[in-house]
């Protein structure tokens, strides 16, 4: 996740203002979709141990 974190501060700080319209958008989207996904696996984790 740190290299990600990375990866959309570099773009965020990119991003001229005012900006394209859709690029902050994308880049939001992109940290929702791969928070979703982070959370996801760790529930699946959880779910792995309990039922151990």
């Amino acid at each position: 996740m740190a290299d990600t974190t990375e990866i959309w501060v570099e773009r965020l700080t990119k991003i001229e203002s005012p900006s394209p319209e859709g690029e902050v958008e994308e880049v939001v989207h992109e940290v929702y979709e791969t928070a979703q996904k982070d959370l996801d696996a760790q529930r699946a984790e959880a779910e792995y141990e309990r039922e151990e």
